[in-house]
C-alpha cells in the first residue's frame, strides 16, 4: 500500500491541528506504554512484556505448542526477535523447542510446566495493570472503536490477517 504524499505528489499533506494532536497522542502511547508494561511485569514476575506474550500465547494452545512462525505472528514479533527470546526462556526452563512432527523443517515452541506456572502467576497482575492503564481509560464503545482502528492500522503496517 502506498501512502499519498499529497495532491500534487510532491508536497506533503500536512496534518490538521486535530490530526496532529491525535498523532502525538498515539506516538506517546507507542513510546511509553511498552515501558510501563515491562516495568510491572519485571517487578512482579521477572518477565518482560514480549516474554510474557510468548508464554501467554503458548498457554492458550491446547497442547501448549506452536510453530515458531505462528508464535511470531501472534506476538507481533519478527522470527529473529522471537528466536532470541525463546532461547532466553529456554535457558530458564520456561519453554523448550522441538522439531515439528508434521514438518521436519519447522520448529515448535513448547511451554513447559514451569513456564505455565510462571505465566499463570504473572497473569493476574498483568491483566490488572493492562486494565488500569488501557481498558478502564475508555468506555465500552470507545474501546471497541480503538480496537477496530488498531486492527486497521496493523493491517496497513502489514502481515496481519483478520
Amino acid at each position: 500500500m502506498t501512502i499519498d504524499a499529497g495532491a500534487s505528489g510532491n508536497d506533503p499533506q500536512w496534518l490538521s491541528e486535530d490530526e496532529r494532536t491525535a498523532w502525538l497522542a498515539l506516538t506517546g502511547l507507542l513510546v511509553r506504554l511498552p515501558g510501563a508494561l515491562d516495568a510491572q511485569l519485571e517487578r512482579d514476575s521477572g518477565l518482560r512484556f514480549f516474554e510474557y506474550m510468548v508464554l501467554a500465547m503458548l498457554a492458550e494452545q491446547e497442547d501448549r505448542t506452536l510453530r515458531m512462525s505462528a508464535l511470531a505472528e501472534l506476538t507481533n514479533g519478527s522470527l529473529s526477535r522471537l528466536s532470541h527470546v525463546v532461547q532466553r526462556l529456554e535457558r530458564q526452563g520456561l519453554v523448550r523447542r522441538a522439531t515439528s512432527a508434521e514438518d521436519k523443517r519447522a520448529t515448535n515452541a513448547i511451554l513447559t510446566d514451569e513456564g505455565l506456572a510462571r505465566v499463570e502467576s504473572a497473569a493476574p497482575g498483568h491483566v490488572a495493570h493492562a486494565r488500569a492503564l488501557v481498558v478502564d481509560a475508555a468506555g465500552a464503545e470507545e474501546l471497541e472503536t480503538f480496537g477496530r482502528v488498531a486492527w486497521q492500522i496493523l493491517q496497513r503496517v502489514g502481515g496481519w490477517r483478520t
